[in-house]
């Protein structure tokens, strides 16, 4: 029976990882950091080779906003119910209703037009659909230019700020990531959210971070990328693998697409920690070798999609090691930080 869970769990694993599309055949993945952020943004910018006009959106997003399951209608961002008699929380639209109108859809501007410095207008980056959405007319002018908050549940205020509710935060947070690096200094998320800035990168928010990997990425925003790839000639990669994000800005583990997690230090290239037995029935030994030990040294672990179970800071890793006991049947990951490194590697318990 073992030998057949585990079977399955590699099979499982080996279709759940998608293969690196051939759009980064020239991007190096094994940079991290900074480097990483300055080679994505590259290639983001030379393969943005059809500027789109502002006007050409509206046709854009009837292809790139379908709804999966009804293809007549698109899916209106910050939207979630379609049947409490109140057009404004729509979740669908009819893909031709779309206007300036009370119960009309128009084009939401995920990181608002007069946030950017300077102001994004209606062309270049305010004509970029990557981050243009559907959305109901009266909804988008609730939240206005409120910047992005935490929150839970459907999509409203919060505070004087926006959330924009459980199942689009994730959608928000990939979208201004990529704003971030295709345009750089005029779309900072420190501008457009509201949260603490990252070690790494004073521009960033552990806001954004932490939605990536909350809110994994859906069926509609794959086809959305795929779309848009053939419509302005460029992808959002953190739609692609969110698992970017965290080699970028470290921060929640996101889901790694691409596995690249195996084995892959994301700050240097050297083996922190080992794991005996790997695969596991109940409980693992991690062994720390190599590792520059400090007062702020920790041992996280996170289900596959990046959700954090537990954590184990230094006065519970005795003698360079640390036992994990009763773990149920999955695959986890396993992040070791310190303030100078951070590595992260697979775990699987059959």
């Amino acid at each position: 029976m073992k030998r057949i869970l585990f079977t399955l769990l590699m099979l499982w694993s080996i279709c759940f990882f998608a293969q690196i599309p051939a759009y980064y055949n020239d991007v190096n993945l094994t940079l991290t950091g900074q480097a990483l952020k300055n080679e994505l943004a590259q290639k983001i910018t030379v393969t943005h080779t059809n500027i789109l006009d502002y006007s050409d959106v509206w046709a854009v997003l009837q292809q790139t906003d379908l709804d999966p399951s009804n293809s007549a209608n698109v899916l209106l961002v910050y939207g979630y119910n379609d049947s409490d008699g109140d057009i404004i929380n729509d979740r669908t639209r009819n893909k031709n209703n779309n206007g300036g109108n009370v119960g009309e859809w128009n084009r939401e501007h995920v990181f608002p037009k007069s946030l950017g410095q300077p102001d994004l207008g209606t062309t270049g980056p305010g004509a970029d659909a990557h981050h243009l959405r559907s959305s109901d007319v009266q909804m988008n002018g609730n939240r206005s230019n409120r910047q992005f908050a935490s929150g839970s549940g459907n999509a409203g205020t919060s505070g004087s700020n926006w959330y924009p509710g459980d199942e689009w935060k994730g959608d928000v947070a990939r979208m201004i990531m990529y704003m971030y690096l295709r345009y750089g200094n005029q779309c900072l998320p420190t501008n457009v959210g509201v949260g603490t800035a990252v070690v790494s990168d004073a521009s960033m928010i552990d806001l954004f971070l932490q939605w990536n990997a909350d809110d994994t990425v859906s069926v509609y925003e794959t086809n959305r990328n795929n779309i848009l790839e053939t419509e302005q000639g460029n992808r959002n990669p953190f739609i692609d693998n969110p698992y970017l994000a965290t080699i970028i800005w470290d921060g929640p583990v996101a889901m790694d697409k691409w596995d690249m997690t195996i084995g892959i230090g994301e700050h240097e290239n050297k083996n922190y920690f080992t794991m005996y037995p790997n695969p596991v029935t109940e409980s693992v030994n991690i062994q720390l070798v190599n590792h520059p030990k400090n007062a702020h040294e920790h041992i996280y672990l996170y289900s596959i999609n990046g959700q954090l179970i537990q954590q184990y800071s230094a006065t519970q890793i005795k003698n360079n090691t640390l036992e994990i006991h009763d773990l149920k049947q999955g695959v986890y990951l396993v992040k070791y930080n310190t303030l100078e490194s951070t590595q992260t590697q697979k775990l699987i318990v059959q």
